[in-house]
Protein backbone atom coordinates (compact mmCIF):
# COMPACT_ATOMS: atom_id res chain seq x y z
CA UNK A 1 0.00 0.00 0.00
CA UNK A 2 1.40 3.34 -1.03
CA UNK A 3 1.39 6.12 1.55
CA UNK A 4 0.01 9.35 0.17
CA UNK A 5 -0.30 12.77 1.73
CA UNK A 6 -4.10 12.46 1.63
CA UNK A 7 -4.03 9.08 3.37
CA UNK A 8 -1.79 10.35 6.17
CA UNK A 9 -4.00 13.37 6.79
CA UNK A 10 -7.16 11.25 6.99
CA UNK A 11 -5.69 8.60 9.31
CA UNK A 12 -5.13 10.28 12.69
CA UNK A 13 -3.36 7.33 14.28
CA UNK A 14 -0.92 7.08 11.38
CA UNK A 15 -0.32 10.84 11.47
CA UNK A 16 0.46 10.74 15.20
CA UNK A 17 2.88 7.83 14.76
CA UNK A 18 4.70 9.54 11.89
CA UNK A 19 4.94 12.87 13.76
CA UNK A 20 6.39 11.12 16.83
CA UNK A 21 8.86 9.25 14.60
CA UNK A 22 10.02 12.43 12.85
CA UNK A 23 10.39 14.35 16.13
CA UNK A 24 12.27 11.44 17.74
CA UNK A 25 14.73 11.12 14.86
CA UNK A 26 15.22 14.90 14.69
CA UNK A 27 15.77 15.08 18.43
CA UNK A 28 18.33 12.28 18.37
CA UNK A 29 20.24 13.89 15.53
CA UNK A 30 20.34 17.22 17.42
CA UNK A 31 20.96 16.00 20.97
CA UNK A 32 23.05 12.81 20.88
CA UNK A 33 26.17 14.37 19.26
CA UNK A 34 26.35 16.89 22.14
CA UNK A 35 27.18 14.09 24.57
CA UNK A 36 30.42 13.46 22.66
CA UNK A 37 31.61 17.08 22.45
CA UNK A 38 34.17 18.01 25.09
CA UNK A 39 33.17 21.68 24.90
CA UNK A 40 29.73 20.69 26.19
CA UNK A 41 30.56 17.94 28.69
CA UNK A 42 33.83 19.17 30.25
CA UNK A 43 34.20 22.23 32.51
CA UNK A 44 36.17 25.23 31.30
CA UNK A 45 39.58 25.72 32.88
CA UNK A 46 39.26 27.21 36.35
CA UNK A 47 35.63 26.22 36.90
CA UNK A 48 34.98 24.99 40.43
CA UNK A 49 31.82 23.51 41.96
CA UNK A 50 29.78 25.93 44.03
CA UNK A 51 30.80 26.22 47.67
CA UNK A 52 28.10 25.37 50.23
CA UNK A 53 27.37 29.09 50.67
CA UNK A 54 27.14 29.70 46.91
CA UNK A 55 25.02 26.59 46.42
CA UNK A 56 22.61 27.77 49.11
CA UNK A 57 22.49 31.18 47.44
CA UNK A 58 21.64 29.54 44.15
CA UNK A 59 18.72 27.78 45.82
CA UNK A 60 17.51 31.16 47.12
CA UNK A 61 17.94 32.65 43.64
CA UNK A 62 15.74 29.93 42.14
CA UNK A 63 13.20 29.97 44.99
CA UNK A 64 12.67 33.73 44.73
CA UNK A 65 12.19 33.51 40.96
CA UNK A 66 15.15 35.69 40.02
CA UNK A 67 15.58 33.64 36.84
CA UNK A 68 12.17 34.86 35.63
CA UNK A 69 13.63 38.31 34.95
CA UNK A 70 17.38 37.74 34.69
CA UNK A 71 18.91 35.53 32.03
CA UNK A 72 22.30 33.89 32.51
CA UNK A 73 23.00 33.43 28.81
CA UNK A 74 25.05 35.94 26.85
CA UNK A 75 24.33 35.07 23.24
CA UNK A 76 27.13 35.23 20.61
CA UNK A 77 25.97 38.50 19.04
CA UNK A 78 28.04 41.67 18.90
CA UNK A 79 25.51 43.75 20.85
CA UNK A 80 25.35 41.13 23.61
CA UNK A 81 29.11 40.68 23.90
CA UNK A 82 29.78 44.43 23.95
CA UNK A 83 27.23 44.94 26.72
CA UNK A 84 27.75 41.89 28.91
CA UNK A 85 31.14 40.39 28.03
CA UNK A 86 32.20 37.07 26.51
CA UNK A 87 29.30 34.96 25.26
CA UNK A 88 28.24 32.01 27.40
CA UNK A 89 29.73 28.59 26.75
CA UNK A 90 28.34 25.24 27.91
CA UNK A 91 31.51 24.36 29.81
CA UNK A 92 30.75 27.11 32.33
CA UNK A 93 27.53 25.39 33.37
CA UNK A 94 28.65 21.77 33.71
CA UNK A 95 27.99 21.86 37.46
CA UNK A 96 24.60 23.63 37.19
CA UNK A 97 21.61 21.33 37.69
CA UNK A 98 19.46 22.73 36.21
CA UNK A 99 21.31 25.48 34.35
CA UNK A 100 19.79 28.96 34.26
CA UNK A 101 19.99 29.74 30.55
CA UNK A 102 17.11 31.67 29.05
CA UNK A 103 16.28 34.71 26.94
CA UNK A 104 13.84 36.57 29.20
CA UNK A 105 15.31 39.87 30.30
CA UNK A 106 13.02 42.10 32.27
CA UNK A 107 16.21 42.97 34.13
CA UNK A 108 19.85 42.87 32.97
CA UNK A 109 21.65 39.65 32.12
CA UNK A 110 23.46 38.35 35.20
CA UNK A 111 25.89 35.88 33.68
CA UNK A 112 28.93 38.17 33.96
CA UNK A 113 27.85 39.99 37.12
CA UNK A 114 30.43 38.24 39.33
CA UNK A 115 32.96 40.75 40.67
CA UNK A 116 31.38 43.69 38.87
CA UNK A 117 29.97 45.19 42.08
CA UNK A 118 30.95 44.98 45.73
CA UNK A 119 29.14 42.82 48.28
CA UNK A 120 27.82 46.01 49.88
CA UNK A 121 26.36 47.20 46.55
CA UNK A 122 24.51 43.91 46.18
CA UNK A 123 23.28 44.16 49.78
CA UNK A 124 21.87 47.65 49.22
CA UNK A 125 20.40 46.56 45.89
CA UNK A 126 18.59 43.62 47.47
CA UNK A 127 17.33 45.70 50.40
CA UNK A 128 15.96 48.42 48.09
CA UNK A 129 16.96 48.31 44.40
CA UNK A 130 16.04 51.97 43.81
CA UNK A 131 18.80 53.10 46.16
CA UNK A 132 21.37 52.15 43.53
CA UNK A 133 19.27 51.94 40.34
CA UNK A 134 16.54 54.62 40.51
CA UNK A 135 14.66 53.33 37.45
CA UNK A 136 14.56 49.71 38.68
CA UNK A 137 11.19 47.94 38.94
CA UNK A 138 12.67 45.01 40.86
CA UNK A 139 11.02 44.27 44.23
CA UNK A 140 13.02 44.51 47.45
CA UNK A 141 14.07 41.39 49.38
CA UNK A 142 14.74 42.68 52.92
CA UNK A 143 13.66 39.42 54.61
CA UNK A 144 16.69 37.65 53.15
CA UNK A 145 18.88 39.63 55.55
CA UNK A 146 16.85 38.33 58.50
CA UNK A 147 16.47 34.71 57.41
CA UNK A 148 19.22 32.24 58.39
CA UNK A 149 20.68 30.20 55.54
CA UNK A 150 19.34 26.66 55.25
CA UNK A 151 21.90 24.50 57.03
CA UNK A 152 19.93 21.29 57.31
CA UNK A 153 19.60 20.46 53.60
CA UNK A 154 23.08 21.33 52.35
CA UNK A 155 24.69 17.92 52.85
CA UNK A 156 21.84 16.12 51.08
CA UNK A 157 22.00 18.65 48.21
CA UNK A 158 25.73 18.16 47.75
CA UNK A 159 25.40 14.36 47.84
CA UNK A 160 22.64 14.49 45.22
CA UNK A 161 24.76 16.74 43.00
CA UNK A 162 27.70 14.36 43.38
CA UNK A 163 25.52 11.58 41.95
CA UNK A 164 25.05 13.61 38.74
CA UNK A 165 28.73 14.40 38.37
CA UNK A 166 29.64 17.38 40.57
CA UNK A 167 32.98 16.43 42.19
CA UNK A 168 32.28 17.15 45.86
CA UNK A 169 34.53 15.24 48.25
CA UNK A 170 33.38 13.63 51.50
CA UNK A 171 35.37 16.26 53.40
CA UNK A 172 33.64 19.14 51.60
CA UNK A 173 30.24 17.66 52.37
CA UNK A 174 31.05 17.10 56.05
CA UNK A 175 32.35 20.68 56.43
CA UNK A 176 29.41 22.26 54.58
CA UNK A 177 27.27 23.05 57.63
CA UNK A 178 30.14 24.83 59.35
CA UNK A 179 30.59 27.12 56.33
CA UNK A 180 26.94 28.13 56.50
CA UNK A 181 26.98 28.87 60.22
CA UNK A 182 25.77 32.41 61.02
CA UNK A 183 25.12 33.13 57.32
CA UNK A 184 21.87 34.68 56.17
CA UNK A 185 20.08 33.94 52.92
CA UNK A 186 21.22 37.34 51.68
CA UNK A 187 24.86 36.45 52.41
CA UNK A 188 24.42 33.23 50.44
CA UNK A 189 22.67 34.91 47.51
CA UNK A 190 25.40 37.56 47.25
CA UNK A 191 28.08 34.85 47.32
CA UNK A 192 26.29 33.13 44.43
CA UNK A 193 25.96 36.35 42.40
CA UNK A 194 29.64 37.15 42.94
CA UNK A 195 30.78 33.91 41.30
CA UNK A 196 28.60 34.12 38.17
CA UNK A 197 30.69 34.19 35.00
CA UNK A 198 34.03 34.44 36.79
CA UNK A 199 35.54 31.16 35.52
CA UNK A 200 35.84 32.41 31.93
CA UNK A 201 37.15 35.78 33.13
CA UNK A 202 39.93 34.00 35.03
CA UNK A 203 40.72 31.91 31.96
CA UNK A 204 41.00 35.08 29.82
CA UNK A 205 43.32 36.70 32.35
Amino acid sequence: MKLTHDMIERNQALLIVLVILVVAVGGLVEIVPLYFQKSVTEPVAGLKPYTPVQLTGRDVYIREGCYNCHSQMVRPFRAEVERYGHYSVAGEFVYDHPFQWGSKRTGPDLHRVGGRYSDEWHRIHLMNPRNVVPESNMPAYPWLARTPANVEDIEASMRALRVVGVPYSDKEIVEAKAQLKDKTEMDALIAYLQVLGTALKQKAN
